[in-house]
């Protein structure tokens, strides 16, 4: 009987352990997200699809609207009368776009004119790009954390829930998610596509730097030539050697008077 006694001591230990420890956050979501159907036997099927970044996930169940009115979760869904609440615990899950996604799932409740519906049969699964294994196990996790924590709807978490119901997330606001993480990648790939012009201009300048260092050499080695050719000076011509007087006076064609003549002259 005591080991019973301190099994169950150490049991309700460890689960209000996890209680203190567990601090789960909640993100409404417009009914106009919502897929409802007729009500069978009291209660509507519904679904609940999100996958915009970081909500990559779909909710199905079955709701029955306060009071047990089965016209009434229909006319207050036009109306915009009924929202959802996710009830999650803060674990992120990469997804295979490189994006983390929120996968710590575990409940969700159905207001109708602020007042919580009664759920039965909820299932979560998780849709790409956020539902490989890893995320899953995340998923799995949750799910049997949450459950340690009773009924987050009860009135604990009231104030929560409230600040989170204030400001639904819809449609428009899903479009602008996905617009704003849509300009993000734009913009990295922009980026990246820079950097790879500016390091393939890189990778040329220095081919090209060199190139013109050879065509520059080459330049200065041709203007240098030109400047030598200038100021080398210029060949003399050869001056002929001018025969002396002496040497006239002594041609054998002369007779002598005329060579007499001749050296009279010179002298």
């Amino acid at each position: 009987m005591k080991k019973l006694i301190a099994v169950l001591f150490l049991a309700f230990a460890v689960i209000c352990s996890a209680q203190s420890s567990l601090k789960p956050e909640f993100q409404a979501f417009s009914g106009a997200l919502l897929k409802l159907k007729k009500a069978e036997k009291g209660y509507h099927k519904f679904r609940l699809t999100v996958d915009v970044n970081p909500w990559a996930f779909q909710a199905d169940g079955e709701v029955q609207a306060p009071g047990g009115d089965g016209d009434a979760l229909i006319t207050g869904l036009f109306d915009g009368d009924v929202y959802a609440v996710l009830a999650y615990v803060p674990s992120t899950a990469a997804g295979s776009d490189g994006k983390e996604y929120q996968v710590g799932l575990f409940d969700m409740m159905l207001y109708f004119e602020d007042e919580p519906t009664r759920i039965r049969n909820l299932r979560f699964k998780l849709l790409p790009p956020a539902n490989d294994e890893w995320a899953m196990g995340i998923l799995k996790d949750a799910l049997e954390s949450g459950s340690l924590l009773g009924n987050v709807w009860s009135g604990k978490y009231d104030r929560a829930i409230t600040k989170a119901s204030a400001d639904p997330m819809d449609k428009a606001k899903l479009r602008a998610l996905q617009k704003k993480g849509n300009k993000k990648v734009e913009d990295e790939s922009t980026i990246s596509t820079r950097k790879r012009r500016v390091d393939a201009d890189d990778e040329v300048a220095p081919k090209k730097k060199k190139a013109n260092a050879v065509e520059d050499d080459a330049s200065f080695n041709k203007r240098k030539r030109r400047v030598d050719a200038e100021e080398a000076p210029a060949p003399t011509a050869k001056k002929k050697k001018k025969k002396k007087s002496g040497d006239d006076c002594d041609d054998p064609n002369l007779s002598v008077k005329e060579k007499r003549r001749c050296q009279l002259k010179n002298k």
